[in-house]
């Protein structure tokens, strides 16, 4: 069983940046592939970044050259820095957890999540 707190949510302007932490429970914490998904009223809830248990990270477009997700093993913890936000990027965003192997891009193939935090930039 592992719990997931998301922290650091807020309101920023656009071009403005803000770094969200996920701290996990449990001491299997590098054995997990740790994602981070969003979701904005009205829309379903999309895949934003995932760290793999190896270090690899991989991005969704929109993302791309924006935001950069990293883990600390020690700290049972990942984080998503996002930098130069957009009015789009907001939504409430949702860090998850499973072990590999699994369809990683598909929000139900993970086993554990967070309760979300709120991000909103204003133009």
């Amino acid at each position: 069983q592992v719990q997931l707190v998301e922290s650091g949510g807020g309101l920023v302007q656009a071009g403005g940046s803000l770094r969200l932490s996920c701290a996990a429970s449990g001491r299997t914490f590098s054995r997990y592939a740790m994602g981070w998904f969003r979701q904005a009223p009205g829309k379903e809830r999309e895949f934003v970044a995932i760290s793999w248990t190896g270090g690899n990270t991989y991005y969704t477009d929109s993302v791309k050259g924006r935001f950069t997700i990293s883990r600390d093993n020690a700290k049972n913890t990942v984080y998503l820095q996002m930098n130069s936000l957009k009015p789009e990027d907001t939504a409430v965003y949702y860090c998850a957890a499973n072990t590999p192997p699994f369809n990683w891009l598909v929000p139900n193939a993970y086993d554990y999540w967070g309760q979300g935090t709120q991000v909103t930039v204003s133009s």
